[in-house]
């Protein structure tokens, strides 16, 4: 498959040459500070400043300030009330005010929990039957670049970051050292090479709610970094866009329009799973980044914009779904975070703060395949090793076969009667003995595909098979529930034409 590569303004865009820093004499007590101008062409460029400061004290002791959920709200819909200082605006805020948006605060911005036209469970449906359209330009857009940006970014990772082809993306982990604890689960996406003389660019995204826990660590691990020199930018003010839905790709092709040079747009159906392509959408003055994959379990495709375009691609993709056409051919809505919490809990996809935190390593998260296979052949810092490789590849044998193992795994519930909601406790035990607590619910909500009650959470481990019948405390009473695979509603991201 042939991807189009980078249009020189997206390289202009995301891949600005930035003044390349002095290597850190190793020791140093440094910090590490992100300043972020946005120029006239809409390309924020970032500089990083170190000034002599001790470390932080106890820095792998910061949490994540997410929100505990009361139980009407959705876990990514709760008030943001651990939040301080003033709430920020996504470069779609006037979009969702003028469509009638029910804004509530969320990772440090006013973002959309549901729209005047649609329920939550309407637009949930919509979103596995059409096309919806996501504003997801509260998460932290990063560019990582430099020789040493790949080790680096496989140091605090396990990731096979090093081996990412162009264009390609993978689910990874930021890990705390010592503990292999997740910082922050991220995107990176490997871009292609912006010099001849360095072939290592990175597009990375981290969680909204984490950006200050996720700067400090970053800029720690920076400042402790001995390796070949790695420069870090913020994308500031960016936009990105989550078109989600089995209309995605369809929609996305008719706003895709021929560069300058008259190029023609990339062919969506060769653009598979965890692959991205520069392209330029029209009415936008830059080239969007469009990669294909997403948060619902849908197929779909996450745009990251630049911050003045972020409008114009949202009301360009809003237009070709059918917006001011008659609402029976309505092909994109727009959806809030409210219909992105049920999406994402049926898909088994985790929310940081909720079903990850600083505590869990990722054997434990039940994510141990984003430990790459070249990444468990060593757990020694000098030989490449990431952090926490002491603890996360001893975890990876079960207890059963000589390993460590651990203690508990994420599994998925259906749960009888009232849904189970975060902290609900998990009771289990042998036939004919008192049920004692096993776990503790993560997420959990009415699943609106299966009309049945689902949820996330953690139990002992060796009770974390499926079809393993256990009992879940809901609002005083003990409900059944049974141990289920997830996703809970089967994925559908296109991965290319089924095998002959």
């Amino acid at each position: 498959m042939k991807l189009r590569r980078a249009l020189p303004r997206a390289r202009a865009a995301l891949k600005t040459p930035i003044q390349p820093q002095s290597r850190l004499t190793p020791g140093r007590a440094t910090s590490i500070l992100t300043v972020r101008t946005i120029s006239t062409s809409a390309t924020t460029n970032a500089r990083l400043i170190r000034r002599d400061r001790p470390p932080a004290e106890n820095l792998g002791a910061t949490r994540c300030t997410l929100p505990l959920r009361q139980s009407r709200h959705y876990a990514s819909s709760a008030p943001d009330s651990l939040s301080t200082g003033p709430l920020k605006k996504t470069a779609l805020y006037d979009l969702h005010l003028a469509h009638g948006a029910k804004m509530v605060p969320f990772g440090g911005y006013h973002m959309p929990v549901q729209y005047a036209d649609q329920s939550v469970s309407a637009s949930h449906h919509f979103t596995r039957s059409h096309a919806s359209l996501f504003d997801v330009g509260h998460m932290v857009q990063h560019r990582f670049s430099g020789p040493g940006a790949a080790d680096f970014l496989q140091r605090v990772t396990p990731g096979s970051i090093a081996a990412l082809q162009p264009h390609h993306s993978t689910l990874s982990a930021l890990l705390w050292p010592g503990t292999g604890g997740i910082v922050d689960d991220t995107i990176i996406t490997r871009l292609p090479a912006e010099r001849p003389d360095d072939r290592h660019l990175f597009y990375v995204v981290t969680n909204a709610a984490c950006r200050d826990k996720d700067l400090a660590y970053l800029g720690e691990e920076l400042r402790k970094w001995d390796g070949a020199d790695v420069r870090h930018e913020v994308l500031e003010g960016w936009g990105l866009i989550a078109l989600q839905g089995p209309l995605s790709e369809e929609t996305l092709a008719k706003v895709l329009v021929a560069d300058s040079s008259e190029e023609a747009p990339p062919n969506l159906r060769e653009l598979y799973f965890g692959q991205s392509a520069f392209a330029r959408v029209r009415g936008a003055e830059q080239p969007v980044l469009a990669s294909r994959g997403g948060y619902t379990g849908e197929d779909g495709f996450e745009i990251s914009t630049a911050p003045s375009d972020a409008a114009a691609v949202a009301e360009a993709l809003l237009a070709a779904g059918g917006l001011g056409g008659p609402e029976e051919e309505r092909r994109v809505r727009l959806a809030g975070l409210g219909a992105r919490d049920s999406l994402r809990l049926e898909a088994g996809m985790c929310l940081y703060g909720h079903d990850l935190d600083d505590s869990t390593t990722p054997v434990e998260a039940a994510l141990s395949w984003v430990v790459g296979r070249d990444r468990r052949a060593t757990a020694d810092p000098a030989q490449g090793a990431f952090h926490g490789a002491d603890v996360v590849l001893a975890q990876l044998t079960p207890r059963g076969k000589g390993g460590r193992g651990v203690e508990r795994r994420r599994v998925g519930l259906v749960v009888e009667g009232a849904p189970a909601r975060e902290g609900a406790e998990i009771l289990g035990g042998a036939d004919g003995q008192e049920k004692e607590k096993i776990g503790v619910v993560t997420s959990g909500c009415p699943s609106p595909t299966l009309g049945k009650n689902v949820a996330m959470g953690y139990v002992r481990d060796g009770l974390h098979k499926a079809g393993t019948e256990v009992e879940v405390m809901v609002r005083g009473r003990r409900r059944k529930a049974v141990v289920t695979k997830m996703p809970f509603v089967p994925t559908k991201y296109w991965k290319g034409p089924p095998a002959a």
